[in-house]
């Protein structure tokens, strides 16, 4: 079995948000082999860079040495390149071993601060950036490569033809975050066919990018490592960033960093949900004939949604496509648990999650008298609204009525309860909603309940 290998030949963020430590998560999350070879040490935060110690160009090129020779490298990346004599030993290193190179022209910290001293700039340019396979600039620093400013898309095309054309690099990335327009465009550029093409995202808005060019480069890196085509090393990357960007972490006063775990967090999560689903939903089979008798006209359904981080809108909430329907008098689900198939108890939840992150699940079923008395009696917390008083404005919003009617419920008692009913309206059939952390949680509260109202109709 082969383990694609990658090497970062960059600094370190202590904040931890770019740098090694942003290129480490990257890899990971592409399952690729991370190595490095340091070229410095930043004291960094989300504010700023407040001190910078470069590591001796002879460690820099004994560290590249040490991995290539022993581990291997199928692909490297560089970020932080501060001075010319770390620059010259890079290329040297670099040019011996021979493998694939994607340079991030790292110039500024996301604070502006610089990261690479002014006498440099003509090194980068006349040494780094020739040996490239793929090189990466954002706008400003295409501006200081090409020699002129890059504000549009226009201008992206025009520099990335002449970075190509002067300094010799195969592929030129001239990143969009720093373009305007609404969207998030790169514009690619191959050097051998003089092909333009395009990496379009939606603009995410968030305050939270430090580490972006970094997981970015790191991506692509990571993609060659793996025996990708460049091109398709690049889509790659693309995706996993804007993924990282989606997610970003809320951290430190200035600029939060992304989240390239989040590429794989969110698979994880996603399998850990249908797991959990499907446990529950065994619960429900092996007590189909109990259950059966509370499916409402309008069928149940079962609900578990990612972590609150995560959870943003209905697609994130697992369900089951058809519902839970009534077959021969029992609970039969109707199909597997998938994402992004129920509108009805995703709202309950996702409303719930507002109020009370760990409340993931829940579960609809026909309303009757007996069941909320002896929730009570068990010590479930009950809450219920009034769909009557439903305000005209929330009836006419399409999909309001469900959030409008949990938050009434959950204002009432001042917190999630785990039973919230309403009486319904007109066309509306009265029901119950059981929620809890977990399908499988929820599914146990109703059977708790169902047992009771079963051991007392016999008497």
């Amino acid at each position: 079995m082969k383990i694609p290998r990658a090497l970062t030949i960059a600094g370190l963020d202590s904040g931890g948000g770019a740098g090694i430590t942003a290129d480490l998560k990257t890899f990971h999350a592409l399952g690729v082999y991370g190595m490095v070879a340091l070229t410095a040490v930043t004291a960094q935060n989300t504010l700023g860079v407040k001190a910078v110690q470069e590591i001796d160009p002879s460690i820099v090129e004994a560290q590249i040495n040490a991995v290539a020779e022993d581990i291997g490298v199928d692909a490297a990346k560089t970020g932080m390149l501060s001075s010319s004599p770390i620059m010259e030993a890079v290329a040297h290193t670099v040019k011996k071993w021979g493998f694939p190179l994607v340079v991030d022209p790292v110039m500024y910290a996301k604070s502006g601060d610089p990261l690479i001293r002014p006498e440099a700039m003509e090194t980068l340019k006349r040494v780094i950036i020739p040996i490239a396979k793929v090189v990466t600039p954002n706008a400003p620093e295409a501006s200081h490569l090409a020699g002129f400013h890059v504000e549009t898309l226009d201008d992206a095309k025009r520099a990335a033809k002449v970075i190509a054309e002067e300094l010799h690099p195969e592929i030129v990335i001239v990143k969009g975050g720093h373009l305007t327009g609404s969207e998030s465009i790169d514009i690619v550029y191959f050097r051998d066919s003089g092909e333009y093409r395009e990496l379009r995202a939606p603009r995410i808005d968030t305050k939270n990018t430090h580490g972006t060019g970094c997981s970015f480069s790191a991506a692509i890196a990571a993609g060659l490592a793996r025996g990708l085509d460049p091109w398709e090393a690049i889509k790659l990357a693309k995706e996993l960033i804007t993924t990282a960007i989606k997610y970003s972490l809320p951290l430190g006063h200035g600029h939060g960093p992304v989240n390239p775990m989040a590429w794989l967090e969110l698979r994880a999560y996603r399998a850990d949900v249908i797991e959990e689903m499907n446990r529950a939903l065994r619960l429900v089979e092996e007590n189909a004939d109990l259950i059966g008798n509370y499916i409402p006209e309008v069928q149940s359904n079962l609900g578990y949604a990612l972590p609150a981080f995560y959870a943003r809108d209905l697609n994130d909430v697992a369900a089951i496509p058809g519902r839970i329907v009534k077959y021969m008098g029992k609970a039969r689900p109707s199909g597997p648990p998938t994402f992004g198939v129920s509108s009805h108890v995703a709202s309950y939840i996702l409303t719930a999650m507002k109020y009370d992150p760990e409340i993931r699940s829940a579960m609809n079923i026909k309303y009757d008298d007996r069941v909320i008395e002896i929730a009570k009696e068990l010590g479930y917390v009950v809450s219920s609204y009034d769909r009557r008083q439903e305000p005209p404005e929330v009836k006419a919003r399409e999909g309001a009525s469900i959030p409008w009617g949990t938050e009434q419920a959950i204002k009432s008692v001042g917190r999630v309860p785990d039973i919230i009913y309403h009486l319904g309206d007109w066309g509306k059939e009265p029901e119950i909603v059981i929620l809890g952390r977990s399908p499988t949680e929820v599914v146990n509260k109703l059977l708790a309940i169902l047992r009771r109202v079963n051991e007392g109709s016999r008497f």
